[in-house]
Order: structure tokens, then sequence, then C-alpha cells
């Protein structure tokens, strides 16, 4: 789990786990990082990998991953379930 309440956080998070990427090249790493600067959606792309998210599922095997997001005013009183919108 991880809660991350400020922007700026997030940002500094995702640019500690683009610079720890040793597989990624230092060109590819700055782009990554500028992305991230611009758009907090980017920013949590680059914290959440989901190949790690499915790998200890059982039997699913990842084909295809994209990622969107939206802002929201959070509140714990409202329901998460989806509906037929969804």
């Amino acid at each position: 789990m991880l809660e991350i309440s400020e922007p700026d956080e997030l940002i500094r998070a995702a640019w500690a786990r683009i610079e720890g990427d040793e597989l990624m090249p230092r060109e590819e790493r700055d782009q990554a990082a500028q992305a991230v600067s611009r758009d907090e959606a980017e920013a949590v792309a680059y914290l959440l990998d989901p190949v790690d998210l499915v790998a200890e599922v059982p039997g699913v095997i990842l084909a295809q991953a994209s990622w969107s997001s939206e802002s929201v005013v959070y509140d714990p009183e409202d329901s998460w379930e989806g509906d037929d919108e969804d």
C-alpha cells in the first residue's frame, strides 16, 4: 500500500523510481522525469508496475496494460461499487 497526499511527494517518489531503474537508458530517464513533472497521472504510472500488480495471481498472464486517471474528491462515505456505466 502506498499513500502520498501531496503532489510534490508523488513527483519525488516517481523521480526516485525512475532514477533507480538501471535498465532504463539515461535519455529515456530524463524524458520520464520531465513527463512526471508535468502530469501526476504519469507519476502514478511510474510508481505502479502492472506486472507487479498481477504477478502473484495464479493463472493470470498480463498481455497488455494501459493507464488513465482523473482527479476526484475522496469521500470515505461513498460506495466504490461500479455501476452500469463503468
